[in-house]
């Protein structure tokens, strides 16, 4: 029989895995890749400069006006036009307001038509569903997560999704994982979650006690040792080994 200061030592079981959507289960740095460089590849200025650092600028303007719309300072609408007018400056100074408008538009239209999963993502998932409640916590809109879910093909495999539309705030506020614990009737202590953003979904997680896997596809530098941590989802059997890891 064990005594209570053992039953206390004993690893938590897992019930629930929560993931990130972005970056995390669909490749977005892919997508935007190939979506910004064929919206701009008929481009007379495209030909003659650095991919490397216009793709550079496009993810930090996105992820300026992303803060901004998460705050409520833009429209969806006026922070994608406001984004592609800032990224265009640079390259294309005299580009008239239509023209802009122009590789917004083709850009709208390119973005779905060449999105790409993450490599593993959907055998994770289909690896873990027959044992654990998942849960997908996302910085977005509701029915663009969904529609991506059912192009992933993971629809069927996620028991919740959590959107900050939907909540009110964006990860890393404790209210959006107080919303998917509520969800999935998990606790904290019985849930992990596996996300690329160490603001957004590693720091947001510990706040709440529940223990993060950082996927880590860039091999950036660890700020905290102790987290764990993965490169891919592939092979299967080692991510699987990490993110269901005892706590």
């Amino acid at each position: 029989m064990l005594l209570p200061a053992e039953k206390s030592a004993l690893p938590t079981r897992l019930t629930t895995v929560l993931f990130d959507l972005d970056d995390t289960l669909f490749d977005h740095i892919a997508t935007a890749r190939a979506s910004l460089r064929a919206s701009a590849a008929p481009l007379a200025f495209f030909q003659a400069i650095d991919f490397e650092g216009f793709y550079q600028l496009y993810s930090e303007l996105l992820e300026e006006y992303h803060a901004l719309l998460m705050a409520g300072r833009y429209s969806y609408e006026e922070a994608r036009r406001l984004r592609f007018e800032r990224l265009l400056a640079p390259y294309w100074p005299r580009a008239t307001a239509a023209e802009i408008d122009q590789f917004v538009q083709a850009n709208q239209v390119h973005y779905p038509r060449l999105r790409q999963p993450m490599a593993g993502a959907l055998a994770l998932l289909q690896a873990l569903k027959p044992h654990y409640r998942i849960g997908i916590v996302t910085n977005n809109r509701t029915a663009e997560q969904e529609e991506k879910l059912r192009f992933l093909g993971m629809t069927g495999l996620v028991d919740a999704l959590i959107t900050s539309e939907d909540v009110g705030v964006p990860k890393p506020s404790p209210r959006i994982f107080e919303v998917a614990l509520q969800r999935l009737s998990a606790r904290p202590e019985e849930t992990v979650l596996v996300g690329d953003n160490w603001q957004a979904d590693v720091l947001g997680a510990l706040a709440m006690s529940i223990r993060p896997v950082w996927l880590n596809r860039l091999g950036t530098a660890r700020p905290l040792p102790h987290i764990a941590e993965i490169t891919s989802f592939e092979p299967l059997a080692d991510a699987l080994r990490i993110i269901v890891a005892p706590s």
